[in-house]
């Protein structure tokens, strides 16, 4: 089941957040070293902006959008480690992308990790370009959803 989140709901999504973080390991030594980005903020979860996945009455992953600068992002895709491949994050970007549509947007931008642009590319996401992060270069992609 995919509901809009809640503030009650954000102990469930930061657990999520650091866990799911940390199970990459191309990414785990820098987000070690730099533990300030393993902290999620309420600001989606205050703003109705996030989207939560349940299984079994537990949050197993989220999603959340933002508005910046005019372009519609993907800013959040987390999925608990132990509830992967299961369909849950093609599912919340699908969400997603009802929600902004039902708004009238027309376009989903997305800076994607560099490990899982197969999954992006498998939801209908394109390359537009590239963005820098604080950890270097990553793709920049977007999925019309009009």
């Amino acid at each position: 089941m995919i509901r809009l989140g809640t503030l009650a709901d954000l102990a469930a999504t930061s657990s999520i957040y650091r866990r799911a973080s940390l199970s990459n390991v191309g990414d785990r030594g820098n987000l070690l070293a730099h533990p300030e980005y393993l902290i999620l903020g309420p600001e989606g979860l205050a703003g109705g902006r996030t989207h939560v996945a349940e299984q079994d009455g537990s949050v197993v992953g989220f999603a959340t959008w933002a508005e910046t600068a005019g372009t519609m992002e993907l800013e959040d895709l987390f999925v608990d480690p132990g509830y992967i491949r299961r369909g849950i994050a093609t599912a919340l970007v699908n969400r997603i992308a009802e929600v902004l549509r039902a708004r009238g947007v027309e376009r989903l931008e997305v800076t994607a990790n560099p490990h899982v642009l197969d999954f992006y590319r498998a939801v209908g996401f394109t390359d537009c370009g590239v963005a820098e992060t604080e950890f270097g270069a990553a793709p920049r992609m977007v999925r019309a959803i009009s």
